[in-house]
């Protein structure tokens, strides 16, 4: 089978990007044909066929107005991104279409193409995009489904993006073009939910599309069965940004007396040095990856994931676990599904920085117990989230996909 596999990001930039590649890597594998379709970037690996990828496109930096009122046709509907894609499917002609982030940068302007050429859509819902204009379901820091139903003029009277009206507006008008007027996401046949929570979630907001359940996987060959270790630091791993709760987290490790160590890059990391200069034993390793990674993780008596936004099925989760080492995880979204309190890990309620404490301190005070945990969250990988059964889940789905257009 020959997949199409198209994602807005095609190098390891964020946890969706990361998703679309190992996924293109375990079908590789197993034999199948797959090309990627996304935006050009110099950190991309060299793929065939990117002349037919979308020229980048960072809303991000500093624009000059035109260059504004550019992107925001883009967002609403790329006539770039449809005619790139076009080309794409005449030069590869793929057997099925597996969409993942494609939202503003590429937009839904390409499903019309798929449909034209009667490819079977499957697309990993990474985010809540589909029923919230700002990706997140939250509002104030707080769970909100006021856009439920397709009341999307609420995220312009809350100011939802970035406390601006016009970016809200915009996003608002989004919404209702692509749903209301083109009804674009009827053109794709399954979509596919990582988490339990998504799929209530989304079945909940009103979202009318076909929703299967396939969580993320992990490739155990990197992953050598856990060994006991006599460290007692904690870690955290991953991005150091607005939402990921490392405020909390900072505010609950200061009398801890482990190490705390975080792991990881991003725009927060200046701010949180800050906070934690005086306590000494918290320490800031940057980003790492692969083996480095790994090993800290297998060095570690737990890892703290303090996310306060509606977290999916999260990968860092995913990995502690099959590193054999339990995770005191927020409450959020996607994350007390992996985290069962007190046999893989312990859950706690986000942004409570002293209920964060007191569970760092139960397992430090205990690391037998976080050991059993650890060795239960190592059993749970092997008996969901192998490669094998993310395959033969996802070759059902492509099957189904498949059988519409027969």
């Amino acid at each position: 089978m020959k997949i199409l596999q198209i994602n807005k990001f095609l190098y390891p930039k964020g946890g969706d990007a990361i998703s679309m590649l190992n996924t293109g890597r375990l079908l590789a594998e197993r034999g199948h044909a797959v090309e990627y379709w996304g935006m050009r970037h110099p950190a991309n690996p060299v793929y065939p066929h990117s002349e037919c990828f979308v020229d980048e496109v960072d809303y991000h930096g500093r624009l000059t107005l035109r260059q504004t009122l550019r992107q925001s046709g883009q967002l609403l509907y790329s006539l770039e991104a449809k005619a790139k894609v076009e080309a794409m499917v005449r030069a590869t002609k793929p057997d099925i279409v597996h969409l993942h982030n494609f939202a503003h940068q590429l937009s839904p302007s390409i499903l019309p193409v798929f449909r034209k050429h009667r490819l079977p859509v499957v697309m990993t819902m990474h985010d809540f995009k589909l029923v919230c204009p700002v990706y997140t379901l939250l509002a104030g820091g707080h769970f909100c489904q006021q856009c439920r139903q397709g009341r999307y003029y609420r995220c312009t009277l809350n100011k939802c993006a970035k406390g601006s009206y016009a970016k809200s507006l915009l996003n608002t008008v989004e919404m209702y073009l692509h749903h209301r007027f083109l009804h674009l996401y009827d053109l794709i046949d399954i979509y596919i939910s990582p988490s339990r929570f998504m799929q209530r979630t989304m079945q909940e907001m009103g979202f009318r599309g076909e929703i299967q359940y396939l969580p993320n996987f992990i490739n155990l060959n990197l992953y050598p069965a856990p060994t006991p270790s006599e460290q007692r630091a904690f870690v955290y791993f991953g991005r150091l940004d607005e939402g990921k709760g490392l405020e909390t987290l900072l505010a609950a490790a200061q009398d801890i007396p482990a190490p705390l160590k975080i792991i990881g890059d991003g725009p927060l990391r200046e701010k949180l040095e800050q906070v934690a200069r005086p306590h000494g034993r918290i320490r800031f390793l940057g980003y790492l990856q692969g083996e480095a990674l790994r090993r800290e993780i297998r060095e570690s008596l737990a890892v703290i994931q303090p996310s306060e936004l509606n977290e999916n099925n999260p990968l860092s989760v995913l990995e502690a676990f099959a590193l054999g080492r339990p995770v005191i995880g927020s409450n959020m979204g996607g994350i007390p599904e992996l985290v069962k309190d007190g046999e893989t890990g312990l859950v706690y309620p986000a942004k409570e920085a002293g209920e964060l404490k007191q569970r760092m301190l139960r397992l430090q005070a205990d690391p037998q117990s976080a050991a059993a945990m650890g060795k239960s969250a190592r059993g749970l990988i092997e008996r969901e989230f192998s490669e094998e059964t993310y395959y033969r889940g996802l070759m059902k789905l492509y099957q189904q996909a498949i059988s519409k257009y027969s």
